[in-house]
Formats: structure tokens, C-alpha cells, sequence
């Protein structure tokens, strides 16, 4: 069907069509698509605003927002690229409709650049690759919420371990708060009202709680569990919890965007004095964590601003904005200001990273906030022993975890660095009576993650299936491998015999 559709566009393109726009009002728009039978665009039409605008082609009339091309002329190259199910406006209670995916452009040249990318985005999307790597899968049961494996949760530890160790280092410390809390705390501190459409509610006896989308309130009330005095400023609060948000089923996108996800959240509670020091910290960390993954060429910034929902008066903000302004521009980092895009209770400086597609997605985040603390009673004890607010800088610097791993694996393309593999080394014995010998192999490497592929599969198969797995090490065990002599095969390839000392040290430098 896609190819004969696509046939009668290049048809009509070669005979030429032009397309021509009005405005009508909302109420003729209705009447009109209502007489035509077409209850989807009736509803378009009920939740859109004055004026409505119709394109017309030859003889057919449609509802659009627009803009198009005035003609068709410039239009060289087409390509229909697949189907998919969608449910109308993204709710799964809604009809399932059939979405059909195009592209166009001005040559054929671009067009064939662009279906080469579109074929390596495929082979390198982690829906894909984190099932073939064993790395975890989903499941219909639990829509957005992956099922880790072990080789997965090995990755997901390498990041655990970094995070832990960095923040250990930078003087975060570690708290854990409830995964649920009663409404009555989401409704104090504005996400009630402001996001409550995402957050999940569970009702207990006559209490009503909602799954928490995010740790801030929580780490408040820490905060506040005792008297705070100056002295303790900054304080540093992180916290790596699972979190829920109520996402349309047909926004879902593997680990990119799921219900169920981690994210490094931490809050530095601290003075108006302090805000500088503490945002130049974190974005020496962001700059740590990106040269460490090398992604740095894929990461740009924004500066989100006020939103029209926004709580707090604008004198609050034109400080808190000028704040982050100062701080992004002294770090001399390229970025976009995003208008209207902060948070609800402050500006931003989001962080995005490019997938394989070069779509970006919102990685790491630092927020300067000076309503919550507020609404939720944060008070420290001054040197002129008074009770002053602080200030709370909301910081996620991998964002969602799930969300950096899909990234990661586009980006390396399941070929992780060394120190990240879930599995280090494979180790093959050539027959049975070299098992042992392999065996042994794993116990002199110690330390590092290595696996014996013990399968009565030919040693051939085995290192295949090594190399599509990218294990960046494959040591083959026989007859002639000793500590002093070992069948060394680095990932891409390159073979060479080491001893078990010289392999030691080639692997503590990667």
C-alpha cells in the first residue's frame, strides 16, 4: 500500500499542484467539518482558537495550521518511509488510528543522504540493540518501565558507581526519601496544580497519594526536620530514587521516554551569596561527566525562562533569571534561550544530547528555585540569628538514567568503552579440557567483568558472537595459553599474545 501511495504523490507531483489558505471562524469550521462527517477534525476545530485555516488543493479542502509551500515546484525528492498505529491525540481510550511517515526534499542527493542516516539511526536504536546486547527489554504488562537484565544492570551500575563516587567527592550526600506521598504535599508545593496530570494517584482508605515524579519536596522536608543554621550552608542533598510520571502511551519511547525512571537528582540549599560558587561546581561536573563519556560534541545547552503558569512575581524572577544568565555566559558555552520554558517555580539551564537521528533530548538539568522552599516552610538560622529562606538550585546532571543509557548506546553504537562494558572480557575455551584453564583465566582477572563462553558451539561461533555482542576483549583458552602466553583478540579485530602481567596493565589504562 505505502509504495502505491507513494506512486499517486509522485504522480500528482509531476503533474504539479498548488495549495491555497484561508481563515475562517471557529464556528463555521465546525459546521462545516460536522456536515462533512468528520467528528476528528470537529474536535481539532472545538479546542483550537479563532481564526481556523483550511488549505485547498484542486477540488479537496482540509483542516491545517500550516504553513505550506505555495506550489509543489520545489518539491525534487519524496520517500514514504512506514506505518505506524497511533491513538487519536495520543490517549489510549481513544480510537487507534494509522499514521503514515514521510519526507521530502529539494534533491535526490539529500533525500538518499538522508535514508542512509535514517538506516544507521536503525541500527544503532537502542529498542533494538538493548534487547540483542541482553541489556533489558519492556514488556505490554508495564508500559514505559524496562526489565533490566544482568549485563544491563552491570551498565547500570558503572553509572551508579560514577555517580556515587563523584558526588562522595564534590560533597553531595546521599539521603532516600517515600516513593508516595499524600496529595495535601504535592498540593503545597505547587506541582499539584501545576503537573498533576502526570502524576499517578493511589487511593488508600480517605487519603489519596500520588507516586512522586520528582524528590524536591521530599528533600525539603529533610531539610526541614531540624533547625538549620548558616553554617551548614551549602548543603547538598542527592538522591538517585525511581520515579513515575503519567505519560500518553503513544509518547512512549523505549528509555528515552518512559513512565518508570531514575534520575541523579540532588538540592543544594544554600544563600544568595552562594549561588555563583555552587552553579560554577556543577557545571565543572557536567563538563566532568560529558569528557568522560565522550559526548561532549553531541551536548548543548538552554536557558529556559519564565512560563506563563509561573509562580512567584516577576521581580522574583528578573532576579533569578539574571542569576543563571551570569552563570551559562561565565562558563562562555553556547546556548539557546528558551522563553516561557522554565519551571513552574524557577529558570533553568537545561542540558540536551542528540540521538541517533540528531533529535535532542533533555539530558541534565540546573534550576534555580525561590518559591518552593517557601511554600514549604525552609528557614535557616542566620549570623544575625534570624530565620532567613534559602535558596534551592535543583540539579540532575545525567537526568534520566534510563534516558542517558538509550543515548549512550545510540551513540557508541553497543560498542561501550572499556571501563562501561558490561562485559569486559570473554573468555573461550577451545574443548572441554580446556574449561578449567578458562576458568582460571577469569579468577586471574579478578576485578574486571569477565565471562566463559562454555557452549558446545565450534570457537569460530563463539567469537562471532563476541564481536556482535562488542565485547571489547576475547581471550581464546588451548593448548599453548599460560600466564606467560595468552590469545589476546581486542575488539575490531587486532590479535596479539600476551602474558598475564602485560594484559593486566594494558587493561588498567582504559
Amino acid at each position: 500500500d505505502l509504495a502505491r501511495i507513494e506512486a499517486e504523490i509522485q504522480h500528482e507531483l509531476d503533474e504539479g499542484r498548488e495549495w491555497s489558505r484561508e481563515e475562517i471562524r471557529r464556528d463555521e469550521a465546525h459546521e462545516r467539518f460536522r456536515a462533512e462527517a468528520e467528528p476528528y477534525k470537529v474536535e481539532l476545530v472545538d479546542s483550537a482558537e479563532d481564526p481556523i485555516s483550511l488549505y485547498t488543493q484542486g477540488d479537496f479542502t482540509d483542516l491545517c495550521r500550516g504553513p505550506h509551500l505555495q506550489n509543489s515546484r520545489p518539491i525534487r525528492a519524496l520517500k514514504l518511509t512506514g506505518l505506524a498505529g497511533a491513538y487519536w491525540r495520543g490517549d489510549e481510550r481513544n480510537p487507534q488510528l494509522t499514521r503514515i511517515y514521510g519526507t521530502a526534499f529539494y534533491s535526490k542527493d539529500a533525500l538518499e543522504r538522508h535514508l542512509d542516516r535514517l538506516e544507521e539511526a536503525k541500527r544503532r536504536d537502542h529498542r533494538r540493540l538493548g534487547p540483542q546486547l541482553d541489556l533489558f527489554h519492556f514488556e505490554e504488562s508495564s508500559p514505559g518501565a524496562a526489565l533490566w537484565h544482568p549485563k544491563g544492570m552491570a551498565l547500570w551500575n558503572a553509572l551508579e558507581d560514577l555517580r556515587r563516587s563523584e558526588n562522595a567527592r564534590r560533597g553531595y550526600l546521599e539521603v532516600k526519601t517515600p516513593l508516595m506521598w499524600d496529595l495535601d504535599l504535592w498540593r503545597r508545593s505547587g506541582h499539584l496544580e501545576k503537573y498533576g496530570e502526570h502524576i499517578f494517584r493511589l487511593e488508600h482508605g480517605e487519603r489519596t497519594y500520588g507516586l512522586k515524579p520528582m524528590n524536591c519536596p521530599g528533600h525539603m522536608l529533610v531539610f526541614n526536620s531540624r533547625l538549620r543554621s548558616y553554617r551548614e550552608l551549602p548543603l547538598r542533598l542527592a538522591e538517585a530514587a525511581v520515579l513515575h510520571r503519567d505519560e500518553p502511551t503513544g509518547t512512549l519511547q523505549g528509555l528515552t521516554r518512559a513512565r518508570q525512571f531514575s534520575q541523579d537528582d540532588a538540592h543544594v540549599f544554600c544563600t544568595e551569596e552562594q549561588i555563583e560558587a555552587e552553579i560554577d561546581a556543577m557545571f565543572d561536573y557536567v563538563g566532568y561527566l560529558y569528557d568522560r563519556f565522550g559526548v561532549r560534541d553531541i551536548a548543548h545547552a538552554e536557558l529556559a525562562t519564565r512560563p506563563d503558569d509561573k509562580l512567584g512575581t516577576d521581580a522574583d524572577w528578573d532576579r533569578t533569571e539574571g542569576i543563571l544568565r551570569q552563570a551559562v555566559e561565565r562558563q562562555r558555552i553556547p546556548y539557546r534561550l528558551a522563553e516561557g520554558e522554565g519551571a513552574f517555580y524557577g529558570p533553568k539551564i537545561d542540558f540536551f544530547m542528540d540521538d541517533a537521528l540528531g533529535r535532542p533530548w533533555q539530558m541534565g538539568t540546573i534550576q534555580l528555585d525561590g518559591q518552593q522552599p517557601a511554600r514549604l516552610g525552609c528557614t535557616y538560622v542566620g549570623p544575625d540569628n534570624r530565620e532567613h529562606m534559602p535558596y534551592v538550585i535543583h540539579r540532575a546532571l545525567f537526568g534520566s538514567l534510563e534516558r542517558f543509557v538509550g543515548i549512550l548506546i545510540e551513540h557508541y553504537g553497543g560498542a561501550f568503552p572499556f571501563w562501561l562494558a558490561p562485559v569486559q572480557v570473554r573468555v573461550i575455551p577451545v574443548g572441554e579440557g580446556h574449561r578449567e584453564l578458562a576458568r582460571q583465566v577469569r579468577e586471574w582477572l579478578e576485578g574486571y567483568r569477565v565471562e566463559v563462553d562454555e557452549r558446545d558451539e565450534t570457537v569460530g561461533k563463539r567469537i562471532r558472537d563476541a564481536e556482535v555482542e562488542k565485547v571489547p576483549y576475547v581471550i581464546v583458552a588451548g593448548d599453548r595459553e599460560s600466564r606467560e602466553s595468552l590469545a589476546v583478540r581486542r575488539r575490531g579485530g587486532e590479535q596479539a599474545t600476551l602474558g598475564l602481567e602485560e594484559l593486566r596493565n594494558e587493561l588498567a589504562t582504559l
